[in-house]
């Protein structure tokens, strides 16, 4: 192969080359990527107990209970409690013979009942918030019976 040759065959693949991407085309699209981050509570209670009474007619009795509420910072919520599993007119702790009628309140003086259609509300810091749910057994209550008496509050969070 003489040197002309090379030199043809040379411009022939260059130019064979530049056609070829020449004619070439492309396209392109575009995506959103994204996440929405949804706020996600928790709520959890601690158990009330008015310890130990006599039988006989009640005094006032009174004792606590503690909700510890965490939301995201910023996040708004309310508080609401249930009637409890033996409400009737009012809430009651019972052993299955007998009541004992008992209230919640949402502040220490016990001026405020908290009843299942009232709501605590607040907003979430980030970290752990707690509640104090204040309870009461009136006094005047006849109780004949001995034993454990109980009932079953729900604390639910909406937000």
């Amino acid at each position: 192969m003489t040197a002309r040759m090379l030199s043809r065959i040379f411009i022939i693949a260059i130019t064979t080359l530049t056609l070829n991407s020449a004619f070439a085309a492309s396209a392109t699209a575009s995506f959103n990527v994204s996440v929405q981050v949804l706020a996600a509570c928790s709520i959890s209670a601690s158990n009330m107990n008015f310890g130990g009474i006599t039988t006989g007619t009640t005094n006032i009795t009174d004792a606590t209970s503690s909700l510890t509420i965490n939301c995201p910072n910023g996040t708004p919520y309310t508080i609401a409690l249930s009637n409890g599993a033996n409400y009737s007119g009012g809430r009651r702790m019972t052993n299955g013979v007998s009541n004992i009628n008992y209230e919640l309140y949402s502040d220490a003086g016990r001026a405020n009942l908290w009843v299942s259609t009232s709501t605590q509300s607040g907003t979430g810091s980030g970290g752990d918030q707690s509640f104090v749910v204040y309870g009461r057994i009136p006094s005047g209550q006849a109780v004949p019976y001995t034993g454990s008496y109980s009932d079953t509050i729900v604390a639910t969070i909406t937000y």
